[in-house]
This record gives C-alpha cells, sequence and structure tokens, in this order.
C-alpha cells in the first residue's frame, strides 16, 4: 500500500437514506481484533430490530474482515472497506445498520448506500 496508513482520533456518525431505508453509519478507532468484535456485538445488541448490521474493520495492511448480514455478497462490506481504505486508514471499524424501508435497491444501490453511510461516518469524526 506504500503510504503510512492514519488512525482516527475519534468516533463518528453519519446516515444515508435511499426510498425509505435507513442506512446508519458508525466509524470508531479500534485497537485490536477482539475490540472490533465486542464491538459488532454491541451494535448487534443495539440495533437487534434493524434488518442488516454490515461492517468492515482494517487492522495493519494485511488484516481486515467485512460481513454483509444477509445483503447480496459484496454489496456491504466491500464498499465499507472501500470507503476505509480510500481515507488510508489503519485501526478502524466501520459498522452500518440498515433499516430497510420496503422498496429493493438492487445491487449498485446497496453499494452505493453502503459507501455513502460508511463515507458519512467517517467525515464526521
Amino acid at each position: 500500500m506504500g503510504t503510512e496508513r492514519q488512525n482516527l482520533t475519534k468516533a463518528g456518525n453519519g446516515i444515508y437514506k435511499d426510498r425509505g431505508s435507513k442506512f446508519l453509519g458508525f466509524a470508531e478507532p479500534i485497537k485490536d481484533e477482539a475490540e472490533a468484535k465486542a464491538r459488532i456485538a454491541w451494535y448487534k445488541k443495539k440495533y437487534h430490530d434493524a434488518r442488516h448490521v454490515c461492517y468492515a474493520y482494517r487492522l495493519g495492511e494485511d488484516l481486515w474482515r467485512t460481513k454483509d448480514d444477509g445483503e447480496p455478497h459484496g454489496t456491504a462490506g466491500l464498499p465499507i472497506l472501500r470507503s476505509i481504505d480510500a481515507r488510508n486508514l489503519d485501526n478502524v471499524l466501520v459498522v452500518v445498520v440498515r433499516y430497510f424501508g420496503g422498496t429493493l435497491l438492487g445491487t449498485g444501490g446497496l453499494m452505493v448506500a453502503y459507501r455513502e453511510a460508511a463515507k458519512a461516518a467517517l467525515d464526521n469524526n
């Protein structure tokens, strides 16, 4: 990757809406994978009524994880990870919670929605 990665200094959040669906984005610094897993579990418990709780995190150049949580493969976690990598960030977790609004967005719409919710969270930290 070449350039030195940056760390978030504080948590941030944002929202993206499309055709009735609400995408709540949350970005926060993390120290290790155990903390990432604990925070993901916390979001899943807090937003238990949401349709999907998707995420991506990066810890160093070679350690990253994504989860689509029931969305079509590659439409949620990967766009979130790309938002992290576009800012050259490290030691960061981004979670996007989706409340379904009744209208299917299609794979392209989902990718845009998850990317934009992640960007909003990262922009507001």
